[in-house]
């Protein structure tokens, strides 16, 4: 079987992963002591992760350490190339994912950002969504889903209500007519 591509992600009720500038402080809305959502126990069933270059300069701007280390990270760039700790830089985010799928390994966790998304939405790439709606409306920002994504019906799976407000949703992505 075929590794699948989980988009695992946060976003506003109003459908924005940031603000235009790329802030995220809106998701610290959301937390609570002792709530990680359920992200331990996804992440112990990926080996692999995903992000774009905003991603990851933005993760860079907090100040702590890389996450993943035991992970392999991945990120994708037009203007960066080699790698920088333990992230491996790649410029098509299309070619890389078509490549690990094909290889042994648990399933790969993209963490966006948009562009990342959109690409692989494009290309039949994604095999799960998980989208955590936190509370909160922006009014504008960097929207989760680019509008030139293919129109595609998902397959529900799970719905989680937290007590902070939180909604967290999960989707298969049916692979019919998709090249993943």
């Amino acid at each position: 079987m075929l590794r699948q591509v989980v988009l695992y992600i946060a976003c506003s009720l109003d459908g924005y992963i940031a603000k235009a500038d790329g802030n995220i402080d809106f998701l610290n809305t959301a937390e609570l002591p002792g709530e990680d959502y359920g992200y331990a126990a996804f992440l112990s069933g990926i080996d692999t992760v995903i992000w774009g270059r905003k991603t990851f300069e933005k993760v860079l701007s907090f100040g702590i350490a890389l996450p993943h280390a035991d992970k392999k990270l991945y990120v994708v760039s037009r203007t960066r190339s080699g790698t920088h700790e333990h992230a491996e830089f790649h410029a098509d985010v299309v070619e890389l994912v078509k490549k690990l799928k094909q290889e042994p390994g648990a399933d790969i966790y993209c963490d966006g950002g948009a562009e990342v998304v959109a690409e692989l939405l494009r290309h039949g790439l994604i095999n799960r969504i998980a989208v955590s709606v936190i509370p909160y409306m922006l009014g504008g920002g960097i929207r989760l889903f680019a509008e030139n994504i293919p129109e595609k019906r998902l397959q529900f799976k799970k719905s989680i209500a937290f007590p902070s407000g939180v909604v967290q949703l999960w989707y298969d992505l049916p692979q019919d007519n998709q090249s993943g």
